[in-house]
């Protein structure tokens, strides 16, 4: 599978919450692509690390991830 590809497939899979994986849309995904692989490319996915990560980036990540963070610790 493609880097790209792979990077995708791990942010879909990290936006999670405690122990309920969340569905984001492509919308979302596309929102913290950018950020995720820049400020949390090797952030292992699940439980919740890569929102973790992004939020630990705090006004860094862009205001449309910023967004995406939010809801998904509000969940």
């Amino acid at each position: 599978m493609p880097r790209s590809g792979l990077a995708i497939v791990a942010l879909a899979l990290g936006f999670s919450t405690t122990a309920h994986a969340q569905t984001l849309t492509a919308e979302q995904q596309a929102a913290c692509k950018a950020d995720y692989q820049k400020y949390c490319k090797g952030t292992i996915p699940g439980g919740g690390r890569i929102i973790a990560c992004l939020n630990k980036q705090g006004d860094q990540i862009s205001a449309a991830c910023r967004k995406v963070v939010d809801a998904a610790q509000a969940k």
